[in-house]
């Protein structure tokens, strides 16, 4: 009875104080009432309550008790009363609006992130919003803290995704309310994420590239330097700075996934060359030791960077490519398997980088080019180049008849058993065999077109847009995919056209369209090894993976 009456007591307390400063012109004068609801804070668990939302409604009024007051609303944030610390954190804002508080509020709301009640966990994305909205530069600025954190896996580490999580959740979606004014603020919140990108999974990359494309300073609209920011920042994370290691498999994986995602920029403008330079002179002298899953993903991504390479950087780099098209090119039937896929990708390479430095093929093709530039070589005798280089053709073109023959046949036989099959799961399998098929012969037809006119002794380079990549427009079948995640072993009867295509161990590959390529090259993407950045979120899902974290 006793506790009952204390209670009223403290409950009464806390209204004449309440109604005390409300009526107050001058409220900076009640003191002690304001001194008297922070006790009574301390008191009943109702009190606690009714105190939780007086302390910060009056906080502003009172600067000499502004520790105090902090202090003992912090400790109602604490209780073990669900509504309690839900009233309390409804509260806290409003110790903001001064700025002297607010990078502590947000340091504490930031650990409240992992509330498990969700009625407790809502409070705080609410009151997230509502310091956003009060001053979202600092609030972006102290939020983005917990982002860059360096510290070994700790509590810390949980923190830092609870925040990555809200951002990706709640702030993103609203950044053409909270971006005000719109190009102060998407600078700094451009340089926030750059200065994050030290220490990132793949899947976290992806997640702040993609809100940087969206940005207006980003748009389509925008200036060349701006599109060549934004492929800095993806070729600082292809650590394209350091020296390539055939065994490093999280760096390999990293690089095929940032050139896919440059290529759209390079469309717009932006330069291939560090990308391009460093296959050429790290990847492909290591081409034959690359493991087999990767060697096509390297293949196809130099394919589709082709077009939009300088005129130098292609004559430096046909060489490498000639190399190779010899390789998988062979003049002579060897018996092995050939991978069409190969000479798809290395075909369309050659024709775009010979279409912009033309006389550089005559040296290793024995083409008779006529530029006027001493680099015609004219005088010099090549022809052994040439009747190389045309046998390998006609070798290859054989062989991509044939191939296309059976194919075809195969076609055939695939629709008379789906006419004869009669469960779903036949029906299914067959649709896949087809779509095989199908992209295998948009791979023969490349071939021959791309082939043909290279047989003249002054060939017509294509250059323009008439060779569509078989992969490009491969669609997935209606069917469960087992394509492993980046970092593991595709299956060779992936539904991309190079199964059949691709025999004894030359590597198999995913098709679809672009955007399908790169989210395939993050699939999986985890921490491991990253050669010293930071805590080591690595691309290739070893170690503390959190690939799987979107």
């Amino acid at each position: 009875m006793t506790d009952l009456n204390d209670d009223s007591i403290h409950i009464e307390k806390l209204y004449e104080f309440g109604e005390r400063l409300n009526e107050a012109k001058d409220k900076s004068q009640n003191v002690a009432d304001y001194q008297g609801i922070i006790d009574a804070s301390k008191t009943s668990l109702k009190a606690k309550q009714l105190a939780a939302q007086l302390i910060p409604r009056f906080f502003k009024f009172f600067p000499e008790l502004s520790n105090h007051a902090v202090e003992a609303h912090l400790d109602l944030v604490e209780e073990e009363d669900l509504r309690v610390r839900v009233q309390s954190i409804r509260g806290l804002p409003l110790f903001c609006k001064t700025p002297d508080y607010l990078s502590k509020i947000v340091d504490i709301l930031v650990q409240l992130l992992t509330a498990e009640e969700v009625v407790e966990r809502d409070a705080v994305h609410q009151a997230l919003m509502s310091l956003l909205r009060q001053d979202v530069k600092s609030c972006l600025t102290d939020l983005f803290k917990h982002i860059c954190t360096i510290d070994e896996q700790s509590a810390e580490d949980t923190f830092r995704e609870k925040v990555l999580s809200f951002i990706r959740d709640k702030v993103f979606p609203l950044k053409a309310e909270l971006l005000r004014p719109q190009e102060e603020m998407e600078r700094h919140i451009t340089d926030l994420i750059k200065k994050s990108l030290q220490d990132v999974t793949g899947a976290e990359f992806r997640m702040f590239m993609d809100f940087l494309k969206s940005l207006n300073m980003f748009g389509d609209k925008a200036p060349p330097e701006r599109t060549k920011e934004l492929v800095e920042i993806i070729e600082g994370q292809a650590d394209l700075d350091t020296q390539f290691n055939v065994e490093d498999g999280d760096h390999i994986d990293r690089l095929i996934a940032c050139l896919y995602m440059a290529v759209p920029f390079f469309l717009r403008g932006a330069s291939s060359s560090k990308f391009l330079n460093y296959l050429n002179k790290h990847i492909i002298p290591v081409f034959d030791k690359l493991p087999e899953e990767r060697k096509l993903d390297v293949l196809k991504v130099l394919a589709e960077s082709s077009p939009y390479t300088t005129p130098q950087d292609s004559r430096q780099i046909l060489p490498s490519v000639v190399q190779l098209l010899k390789k998988y090119m062979p003049r002579k039937k060897t018996g092995e398997e050939t991978n069409f896929t190969y000479v798809e990708c290395l075909l369309y390479a050659f024709h775009h980088l010979a279409n912009k430095a033309p006389n550089a093929t005559n040296s290793l093709c024995g083409y008779k080019i006529v530029t006027g530039q001493p680099s015609d070589r004219l005088g010099e005798d090549f022809s052994e180049l040439y009747k190389d280089f045309s046998e390998r053709l006609i070798s290859v073109e054989e062989l991509t008849r044939g191939t296309s023959k059976k194919l075809t046949q195969g076609m055939v036989e695939h629709n008379k058993a789906m006419s004869a099959a009669k469960s779903e799961e036949a029906k299914d399998a067959i649709k896949i065999q087809k779509q095989k098929a199908t992209t295998g012969l948009r791979t023969c037809n490349n071939i021959l077109a791309m082939s043909k006119p290279l047989h003249a002794k002054t060939p017509s380079f294509i250059g323009d847009k008439s060779i569509n990549l078989s992969w490009k427009e491969a669609i997935k079948p209606s069917v469960p995919s087992n394509t492993a995640a980046t970092g593991g072993k595709r299956p060779s009867t992936a539904p991309n056209g190079s199964g059949n295509l691709a025999k004894k161990g030359r590597g198999g590959g995913g098709g679809g369209t672009h955007n399908q390529l790169v989210n395939r090259a993050f699939e999986g993407i985890g921490r491991g090894n990253t050669r010293g950045r930071g805590r080591g979120r690595g691309w290739g899902g070893r170690g503390r993976g959190r690939g799987g974290f979107w």
